[in-house]
């Protein structure tokens, strides 16, 4: 079984999640590669605010999908966990940055 998928194919909100999930992923890869580096903190400081306030805008969107459209209920709930899925990512990422500059730990 091959499995081909073009990034394209997603729905809007899997393609934003992938992408939120791979720029803060960057983000912190590179926060723990140059440590010295504080405009990486502000850069993703900044990246969360926008990536909470375009992904809530999405997740209205779905919510208000799935109360509307009874028949995509199940593909609307996919979607909608798949979006949510960064939420503990992105506690555990201001989780790992915050020990590592409170205690200035190598982490």
């Amino acid at each position: 079984m091959e499995l081909n998928y073009n990034f394209k194919q997603f729905p809007f909100s899997t393609q934003l999640a992938l992408f939120c999930f791979c720029i803060g992923t960057i983000l912190l890869v590179l926060f723990f590669v140059l440590p010295e580096n504080d405009g990486i903190v502000i850069t993703g400081l900044f990246f969360v605010i926008f990536a909470v306030f375009f992904n809530a805008i999405v997740l209205l969107n779905l919510m208000y999908q799935w109360a509307t459209i009874p028949k995509e209920r199940e593909n609307t709930s996919i979607k909608i966990v798949i979006l949510l899925s960064n939420v503990p990512i992105t506690i555990l990422y201001l989780f790992l940055i915050t020990y590592k500059v409170k205690n200035n730990s190598p982490f």
